[in-house]
């Protein structure tokens, strides 16, 4: 049974808690709307409603900051990603600002004076006195309560929640439970309370002490040490007065230590400072132009459109962490996507956007700064090269064992398949790999064994050549659509005499009207899906997605695998794939590098060893997702 004010009040409501700053809202609606702008109550609720707003900003920037890897990775404190449990753990961590909200709409009944609408909007010795409450009042407070919090009673009631979050992230300052935001709203109101009472409050010191109180929580929690360390040498004394994300982490690493709020001065007073803080803070920051750990693996993403550029922790973590779906809340951020693409195209770099630990072994996912629709413009084909034979090569120097490309940066008329820079860098000790035979071996195994007839499209492209050939020997028919017939009979030439009979090529769609085993290598349309008979099941291997619009046939998903259980820091799902699986040319690479294979893997799949990546992914714990999508009804 949870501890008495444990729980929030609301936490039942989920999404329709923010339905709490509804009379908000309706409070100042109707005072404009009765043009009654003498309603200091409403001008109350107005500045309210403002002063939450800017706080959710500022802990969404500090997060978009924390998560920016590409930025951050060299001044990471814990190196430890932010897993999917963390995430969860996490999403309701603004419950503390509605909190506040109403504490605050309330407490204009107990000190009418922070309603009065005589308050100027500035007075100098406001922020003075709010400066010396706080350092005088609020801080020794804080410390006091926090140090009775780590109490045995207390801290397995309430405050052991909030250490649960492995990594320290800004969203992890709100997550704690109702009592200690209680007792935390009373130390922020204070000194605001307090200046107003004695006459110096001001509008303006009420929004900056409650904002640079965020502020300052946002930067302990951060994760990421920004302060340099000669500040401190130059002026030791400050080092007492400002704490850093250093000195806040070591709190969450080593209890026992470090209480303070935002002044270590009181844990000098109160003998609880970690002798480590100062040490650790200067090799942190000295060291931050190294480039720390180096990835053993390294997977090479791209955008697929514009609105999925969102789909990335370091802009909205809770989005990344689902499943990427298309939502009404992202259309106004459109246009800001677009010129961010415009500016990527002009001029960018590959960037950093996730990490996570298999078996202490780092793994990263890289992102080529361009967009799906940019592959398909003859144009742009050298400039996207460039960036994937830049990344190749960037890896090459740091170290990296092996890099894999991802559905576009291995398209066969961009780059063959990978085979242009294992070509034109010959002496690359990172393996470069695209990871097909794995997604060839899934499709594959995907596919029942009583199926005697399939209709494979994009026959003669890497996946569909390979496809062909094994269930050729599988002595399963395969009718290959492609209007070319030398192509066909190149394939058709490298399997055994006794199985090219299995191999048929047609050139229209009406050849496949009673085949119910269609897998799709090349994007049809929904007319084109009208020739499968009913029952039709529809694998696939083509990037986008075919529409599923019958509903009397069913639809696979891409190729793609679970990775294993002991998989750590992984809080980003891949695209639309489910939480912990990746696509299978991801999990090729994964497959490549446990293996400690040292061949590049490029250009066409060797069908021999689909069976050997096969059982190699299998071994290492990853297995198969096979899913069946529901058909719309259109």
């Amino acid at each position: 049974m949870a501890a008495t004010l444990s729980a929030w009040p609301w936490e039942n409501l989920g999404s329709f808690k923010y339905l709490l700053f509804g009379p908000f809202l309706a409070k100042v609606m109707y005072s404009r709307l009765m043009e009654d702008n003498s309603m200091m109550e409403d001008i109350w609720c107005l500045h309210i409603l403002i002063i939450c707003a800017l706080r959710g900003v500022i802990y969404q920037y500090w997060t978009s900051f924390a998560n920016s890897l590409f930025l951050t990775r060299n001044r990471r404190i814990i190196q430890q990603g932010v897993d999917f449990n963390q995430i969860d753990k996490e999403w309701d961590w603004d419950n503390f600002i509605i909190l506040q909200a109403l504490i605050a709409s309330m407490g204009r009944y107990v000190f009418p004076i922070l309603t009065d609408n005589n308050l100027p909007l500035w007075d100098t010795r406001g922020f003075i006195a709010a400066m010396l409450l706080h350092m005088g009042v609020s801080e020794p407070l804080y410390y006091w309560a926090h140090k009775h919090f780590h109490g045995k009673f207390l801290f397995n009631r309430y405050h052991s929640f909030h250490h649960l979050s492995t990594v320290p992230q800004p969203f992890t300052a709100g997550s704690t439970t109702f009592l200690e935001h209680l007792v935390l709203t009373a130390i922020i109101g204070v000194p605001v309370v307090a200046t107003c009472v004695i006459g110096y409050g001001s509008k303006s010191m009420i929004y900056a002490y409650v904002l640079i109180f965020d502020f300052l929580r946002c930067l302990g929690h951060c994760n990421v040490e920004i302060i340099p360390y000669q500040i401190f040498d130059t002026f030791p004394f400050l080092r007492y007065l400002l704490y850093t994300p250093t000195y806040h982490s070591l709190h969450h690493t080593e209890m026992g230590t470090n209480y303070c709020l935002f002044m270590p001065l009181y844990d000098a007073l109160g003998n609880t400072l970690n002798p480590k803080s100062w040490e650790l803070h200067k090799k942190i920051t000295s060291n931050s132009g190294e480039n720390g750990r180096v990835p053993d693996f390294v997977f090479l993403a791209h955008v697929v459109d514009i609105t999925s550029a969102m789909h990335v922790c370091f802009v909205f973590r809770s989005f990344a962490s689902r499943p990427y779906a298309t939502r009404i809340f992202l259309l106004p951020f459109w246009p800001v996507c677009f010129v961010v693409m415009l500016v990527m195209w002009a001029k960018s770099k590959t960037f950093l956007v996730s990490f996570y630990n298999l078996r202490n072994r780092l793994h990263q996912t890289w992102s080529v700064p361009r967009f799906g629709f940019q592959y398909f413009l003859p144009f742009a084909r050298e400039g996207i090269n460039k960036h994937i034979e830049q990344a190749i090569l960037r890896a090459d120097r740091m170290g990296v064992k092996v890099i894999s490309l991802a559905a576009l940066n291995k398209n066969e008329a961009l780059n063959g398949g990978g085979t242009l820079f294992v070509m034109k860098h010959p002496n690359l000790k990172v393996r470069v790999v695209h990871g097909n035979t794995l997604t060839a071996a899934v499709i594959l195994n995907d596919i029942p064994e009583d199926v005697k007839e399939v209709f494979l499209t994009g026959a003669t492209s890497k996946l569909g050549r390979a496809i062909a050939l094994y269930l050729c020997r599988r002595k399963v028919s395969v009718m290959m659509l492609t209007p070319s017939t030398e192509r066909f009979q190149n394939i058709q030439k490298e399997a055994p005499t006794e199985c090219q009979k299995y191999l048929v090529q047609v050139t229209k769609y009406q050849a496949a009207k009673n085949c119910k085993t269609w897998i799709v290598g090349k994007w049809i349309t929904p007319r084109e899906q009208w020739f499968a008979p009913s029952g039709a099941h529809f694998h696939q291997f083509v990037v986008p997605p075919i529409l599923a619009i019958r509903r009397d046939c069913t639809y696979g998903d891409l190729a793609a695998m679970r990775l294993p259980d002991d998989v750590e820091g992984l809080g980003v799902c891949e695209y639309t794939m489910d939480r912990g699986v990746v696509h299978a040319c991801h999990a090729g690479g994964v497959v490549h590098f446990l293996e400690g294979w040292s061949h590049h893997e490029v250009g066409a799949i060797d069908v021999d060893r689909i069976d050997l990546v096969w059982k190699a992914a299998l071994k290492h714990g990853l297995r198969p997702v096979s899913g069946v999508k529901k058909q719309n009804h259109f």
